[in-house]
């Protein structure tokens, strides 16, 4: 068991509230198929052409039109963005971008019911505990906050949203960076040593912990095997957290 008297606690998503599988062989196989389909009937909407600006830069341009090259063809610019988010894809790279673009399409597929996010058994349990402890619960993911959104919103078990109190993506900063978790905490209004960050990710607890924020790594099927040396308590259950009596 690990005690905490802390007042929030943020959460990884990926290898923490749900399995790594469902992210690898459901969202992202989801969101590769309907790429081509989505640019091609959504290639006008605002949200479509902010985030193809946001993918420009990460591509090292400045704008779009510094990446179209002068072409004012619209298929060979949906055929340019095509390609570039296959290459990350392929790449595994978590491009800004690239997640904006993911979010976008995977909220057709939460809407329509044809995508319902998976949850380890003990989360909901534990989020209706902390709410009821009147815990400040929030999301740190590299997933853009409205991806996290629409996966909380549509969950198998229901909508899940009225216990988070914030959400936070990689626009904020890297997940391994300590600078982002000492903006996280001042979002909370608390002290970082007022904070449980829980994550599968070694480097990123790591960043969290020199922020000086509590820390627990997630032992959760199909995440990679925890190394000996890590210095962050293990949990295999959020069960294991032990609230204080207030």
């Amino acid at each position: 068991m690990i005690a905490f008297n802390g007042r929030g606690v943020l959460l990884d998503i990926e290898g923490t509230t749900s399995s790594i599988s469902f992210v690898y062989d459901v969202m992202f196989p989801f969101a590769r198929r309907a790429l081509a389909e989505y640019l091609e009937t959504h290639w006008s909407s605002p949200e479509l052409a902010k985030t193809c600006e946001m993918m420009a830069r990460d591509a090292g341009h400045r704008a779009c039109a510094d990446w179209w090259h002068g072409s004012r063809d619209e298929s060979t610019q949906r055929s340019i963005v095509l390609g570039e988010a296959n290459r990350l894809m392929d790449s595994d790279i978590k491009a800004t971008g690239l997640k904006q673009l993911q979010g976008l399409i995977w909220r057709s597929g939460f809407e329509s019911g044809e995508l319902r996010a998976h949850l380890f058994d003990d989360v909901l349990p534990a989020l209706e505990r902390w709410t009821a402890g009147e815990l400040d619960v929030r999301v740190f993911s590299s997933g853009s906050v409205a991806a996290q959104k629409l996966f909380f919103g549509h969950t198998i078990r229901g909508n899940l949203l009225h216990h988070f109190h914030g959400h936070y993506d990689t626009t904020l900063g890297p997940k391994r960076e300590p600078a982002s978790y000492t903006s996280i905490a001042a979002e909370f209004d608390l002290f970082a040593a007022e904070i449980l960050f829980l994550s599968d990710v070694t480097g990123e607890l790591d960043a969290a912990a020199a922020a000086g924020m509590q820390t627990a790594l997630c032992i959760r099927p199909g995440n990679a095997e925890a190394t000996a040396e890590t210095k962050h308590p293990r949990l295999v259950s959020f069960d294991e957290i032990e609230l204080p009596t207030r």
